[in-house]
């Protein structure tokens, strides 16, 4: 008698068997037969949620050998109920570094407009900030920026960036920004008339921000054109922040500027 094995596919013919992973809140795969490349948000009944990083959520069945995590072939399982969810991501995109412990302040330093900018960045890259032990101060407006710099006393062990708002050509702000010539200092900016137009009109809820006419106050005239109440915009300013997870509520022309600064101040 001969024994012979139940599975008469050839050797040559069978697949190799692949990885199971848990689909892992915030976990990147790519799907493979799309290369729909996006971070899990939900896990049900079969089905995997992915999204990617301009917001937009595909839903796709989990099949064997259905996706791809960093270039391998895996399948991906619904996780254990038990398990613990523990981000793989900061707010900022990066990966996250789970127990690190903040590095002392450098001597380098980044500087923006106001509360609200200070407060935003915090938000999205707090975290970030913390590991490499970056210190974010705010000015209350940049009409004094070069003496400020100046008293900073930037050096190559002390750079300093400098995030701005309204940043485009022939506002005050760039002829302020000109000004500033230290090959230790960055100034950037972002071309929005305050930080919170930076913020996606998806996320606040809104079609997009309204227009305010020249020589009224933008934050004044957002609030009467969307029926928000005027007469305390740092309450709605939070309102606003709460709105904001990670950097997906951003728009990309802050984000760019943002991680510009960071590079910049904690370059050897």
């Amino acid at each position: 008698m001969r024994s012979y094995d139940p599975d008469l596919t050839p050797a040559w013919k069978r697949s190799a068997p692949v990885p199971e992973v848990p689909a892992d809140h915030d976990l990147v795969v790519e799907e493979v037969s799309t290369g729909f490349c996006g971070a899990v948000i939900r896990c049900e009944a079969g089905t995997v949620t992915l999204e990617d990083r301009f917001g937009k959520h595909r839903v796709f069945p989990m099949e064997p050998r259905g996706f791809l995590l960093e270039g391998r072939v895996v399948t991906l399982v619904r996780p254990s109920a038990a398990a613990p969810v523990r981000p793989t991501r900061t707010a900022s995109g990066s990966v996250a570094v789970p127990g690190a412990r903040a590095r002392v302040a450098r001597a380098g330093r980044i500087y923006v407009e106001g509360r609200h900018d200070a407060e935003l960045v915090e938000r999205v890259w707090g975290d970030d900030l913390r590991i490499e032990g970056v210190v974010v101060e705010y000015l209350e407006g940049v009409d004094d920026l070069p003496s400020i710099v100046a008293e900073f006393a930037p050096a190559p062990d002390a750079r300093l960036g400098v995030l701005v708002d309204h940043l485009v050509p022939g506002s005050k702000e760039s002829r302020i920004a000109a000004q500033v010539t230290s090959p230790d200092v960055l100034v950037v900016g972002h071309p929005y008339i305050d930080i919170w137009e930076a913020v996606k009109p998806s996320a606040v809820g809104i079609r997009a921000w309204p227009a305010v006419p020249r020589g009224q106050d933008w934050k004044t005239g957002v609030c009467h054109a969307l029926g928000w109440p005027s007469d305390n915009t740092g309450a709605v300013w939070q309102a606003i922040l709460k709105r904001v997870h990670s950097y997906k509520d951003l728009e990309p022309e802050l984000l760019g500027r943002v991680e510009e600064l960071i590079d910049f101040v904690t370059a050897p």
